[in-house]
């Protein structure tokens, strides 16, 4: 079994199945037990922001503030430095427990041993 799941998210409400999709499976990879690193990217960078999940909902999938709870509880949440940037989000800004970090970051994480990389 993956030791490590690196998922990034560039969808947000603009594709709402792909977002969900992505959620969901770090949510269940969280609750397996592998070790999670979700990233928010493109629209997604919108959900590292207090009440921005709350405002998605997408027809018979779980909610979304629940599924970013249980990943931040178990796992690792980073929003896109660059993605950040645009939408003119700081640190201050951000839930607790989302980091704001770069490609380099990620790229690091991808490539780390026993580690397999998912982008939605």
């Amino acid at each position: 079994m993956t030791k490590k799941l690196v998922i990034k998210v560039t969808a947000g409400a603009d594709s709402p199945e792909r977002c969900s999709q992505a959620f969901t499976v770090a949510a269940v990879a969280v609750a397996s037990g592998v070790e999670v690193s979700l990233w928010l990217t493109g629209e997604s960078a919108w959900f590292a922001l207090p009440g921005r999940a709350a405002e998605f909902a997408l027809p018979h999938a779980a909610p979304l503030p629940d599924l970013l709870d249980a990943i931040l509880a178990g796992g690792s949440v980073t929003l896109c430095s660059q993605c950040a940037a645009r939408r003119e989000i700081t640190e201050a800004d951000v839930l607790e427990g989302v980091r704001i970090a770069g490609a380099q970051v990620f790229v690091q994480e991808a490539l780390g041993e026993d580690t397999q990389a998912l982008v939605y």
